[in-house]
């Protein structure tokens, strides 16, 4: 039987970092604008002259955070409108939400130290220098937010890092730590109980493996999960059976984590989905840019080969005695195909470019997949065959225009 296997990956615990660190950035610039007045260390300069440059750079900084903001709102619009409106990335890097938290702590630092101040002659030199110190911080944290904007709304690089996370989702979905034996077919008696999802639609963004395991081994059940990390869960769907027993609705759903919207942690369909988003949208009557479609194409045939290769098949979670608590079922090459090529292929009939790189993405794919796999790529080949005849000569260079 195999190892626990640890599915809370990034646990997506973004938004709750971004309020920490905001709130740590307040609490740090009151603390540093009360003391740096009291500091008597070094040459001391006219109290008048740093007050008006720290009451000038906080209400200056207001019109930092109305950047931050305005760079937000103007690129996530971007690559909704022009890439898909799921691709989240810029909105959720950290540089984003740690800009924003530098900048307001900067103001609150420039403001209580202004304040703290209040009637006093001289200052140490010490208050304006650290005043311009985190003024340069600032303008780096800028610079970066800019750089890293300005590739949020270019092709390639947006390409690459849907392509990065999407590996990093996979070699944690797939890595060794849970199936390090073959697990043999488990025998489960046919009665069951089923639990539904009594909820609103939602995504599915997290097993709580440990919980699930407890409650399972407590009512010594074996629960059969239908569902994976990245489905949407619908009114009165099966979510899970539960076998040799029963096991309280309540107990199961308090383990499942959702959210309003898909994520990259530990949703190992997602970069597929994105990457074909971008090249359904670019084969559209509409934008007719086939070599973007072909471009997104790169990196999906990176991510299908990296799953071609794996163990698919159903993760058995195992109580301290080893006995069967939990199956977790995994999408098969089938579903990653069907998500990432599918849709491609039905809307590539116009463009002879795109088809000849499907073509060359099967062939290739159907050379590192297993056995069980070949009949289901072959399929799809003859479908590509099928659209323009015999295969053509880009088909023995292989390599993308």
């Amino acid at each position: 039987m195999s190892k626990p296997v640890e599915h809370g990956f990034l646990r997506g615990r973004r938004r709750w970092r971004a309020g920490l660190s905001q709130l740590v950035s307040i609490f740090a610039g009151v603390s540093l604008g009360l003391l740096m007045p009291l500091v008597e260390f070094g040459p001391t300069v006219p109290a008048r002259q740093v007050t008006d440059m720290l009451v000038a750079v906080g209400l200056g900084l207001l019109g930092s955070i109305a950047v931050i903001f305005s760079l937000l709102f103007l690129v996530v619009q971007w690559a909704a409108t022009t890439f898909t409106p799921r691709l989240t990335l810029f909105r959720d890097d950290p540089i984003v939400w740690r800009t924003f938290a530098f900048a307001v702590g900067q103001a609150v630092f420039s403001i209580t130290a202004a304040l703290a101040i209040g009637n006093r002659a001289r200052v140490s030199v010490v208050v304006p220098i650290i005043a311009v110190l985190l003024l340069l911080a600032m303008l780096a944290f800028l610079r970066a937010l800019q750089i890293h904007s300005f590739a949020a709304i270019q092709l390639a690089p947006v390409l690459k890092s849907i392509g990065s996370r999407g590996r990093a989702v996979l070699g944690a979905y797939y890595s060794t730590r849970g199936s390090e034996s073959p697990s043999p077919p488990l025998a489960l008696p046919a009665d069951h109980t089923t639990i539904v999802w009594p909820n609103p639609p939602a995504v599915l963004h997290e097993i709580i493996i440990d919980d699930l395991l407890e409650a399972a081994t407590v009512a010594q059940v074996v629960v059969v999960l239908q569902v994976v990390q990245g489905d949407t869960l619908l009114y009165g769907a099966s979510v899970a059976d539960v076998h040799r027993g029963s096991l309280s609705a309540p107990t199961f759903l308090d383990a499942l984590v959702t959210r309003h919207e898909r994520t990259f942690d530990g949703d190992p369909l997602l970069a597929l989905r994105l990457l074909a988003d971008i090249a359904l949208r670019a084969l559209s009557p509409a934008v007719n840019d086939p070599a973007t479609a072909v471009q997104a194409l790169d990196e999906i045939e990176d991510l299908l080969t990296r799953v071609a290769s794996v163990d698919t098949a159903p993760t058995y979670i195992t109580d301290s005695s080893g006995h069967v608590r939990v199956v977790l079922s995994r999408p098969t090459l089938d579903d990653y195909v069907q998500i990432g090529l599918d849709d491609v292929i039905a809307s590539a009939t116009t463009s002879p470019m795109t088809v000849d790189r499907l073509r060359a993405l099967l062939m290739r794919l159907t050379t590192h997949c297993r056995p069980e796999h070949a009949a289901m790529l072959e399929a799809r080949l003859n479908r590509i065959n099928g659209l323009d005849g015999p295969l053509s000569p880009f088909d023995t260079v292989g390599k993308s225009q």
